[in-house]
């Protein structure tokens, strides 16, 4: 049986980046604190709090004064950066730069006057970030039947979590532009546009589309590593599993099931962006060696 990583998968710079900044500032030697899960894959949380970093909440803040908190890949709120100047606190910022670009962006638009609207789940670290930029105003929709909701009489811009879909970002574009259409505010030019569509999502997780598309097809069983809190997570397994029937998500080889390689040649292995590589590949020796580990005592 052949058994192969998909070599698309893995983390994405950004993620990359971030757990650089990490692992730097704790080799420094003094203790460091991550504002929520640096990343939502829970066995790389594990090995990076074996290395001294420990998880906290802004509730943490006022114990930590002069200690330094990393700010997440997903960015924050302007609120995040105000409490910890009042409680003495240092950030160390590991924004993605793709999503603080998409902050700016947000914030102009916003202070134009416009209603911002943000495809994305609104209980997402990324998103809450990104509606702070609003001051807490912005509309956040995950679906068409929820952008039936949109207030057509203001001039709209859309935008997007770095991680969501794309089809469904333009079908909702489509919708909210044929809503929003000819909507002009009397203090803007009449050929200013009443409605803007931003594809913020990130080329890194919108260009595994067709790789993962093919990658899937040319195996037998797919078996998609992922922490379940992921949100790039959820969409790359559903794609994966829409190209082939016998995909199975897991978080680590500890849930292997011996009947789903049955009569498979290929088991192709793919992962989030938040996926390290060394666990995808435990996934592709447990699975090499014919044993989950559940088996082995593992």
């Amino acid at each position: 049986m052949k058994v192969s990583v998909d070599a698309g998968a893995g983390f994405c710079w950004g993620v990359v980046r971030t757990i650089d900044i990490a692992e730097l500032e704790m080799g420094a030697g003094e203790p460091l604190y991550s504002l929520g899960p640096v990343i939502h894959n829970p066995r790389e949380i594990k090995r990076l709090k074996a290395e001294g970093l420990e998880v906290v909440t802004h509730e943490d803040f006022p114990r930590l004064r002069g200690k330094k908190v990393l700010i997440r890949a997903h960015g924050e709120p302007p609120s995040t950066y105000a409490l910890a100047r009042e409680n003495g606190v240092t950030l160390v910022d590991a924004t993605c730069p793709v999503v603080t670009k998409v902050q700016e962006r947000i914030r102009k638009f916003y202070d134009q006057g416009y209603q911002v609207v943000i495809f994305g789940k609104k209980d997402h670290a990324e998103v809450i970030g990104l509606v702070g930029h609003t001051d807490g105003k912005a509309v956040v929709i995950r679906s068409m039947e929820e952008a039936a909701g949109v207030d057509s009489t203001r001039k709209t811009v859309l935008f997007s979590q770095t991680t969501m879909d794309k089809a469904t970002f333009y079908e909702i574009a489509a919708y909210l532009s044929a809503k929003v259409k000819g909507f002009v505010v009397g203090t803007f030019e009449e050929s200013a546009a009443a409605f803007h569509a931003k594809d913020t999502i990130c080329g890194q997780v919108s260009g595994r589309d067709r790789r993962l598309r093919e990658f899937a097809r040319s195996n037998d069983v797919m078996l998609f590593v992922a922490g379940r809190g992921s949100s790039n997570g959820k969409v790359l397994y559903d794609i994966c599993r829409s190209e082939n029937a016998n995909t199975h998500f897991i978080e680590d080889e500890q849930e292997l099931e011996a009947d789903w390689f049955a009569g498979a040649g290929t088991v192709g292995i793919s992962g989030a962006t938040s996926t390290p590589q060394w666990l995808m590949e435990r996934v592709r020796e447990a699975v090499f060696a014919g044993v989950p580990a559940q088996q082995a005592g593992g």
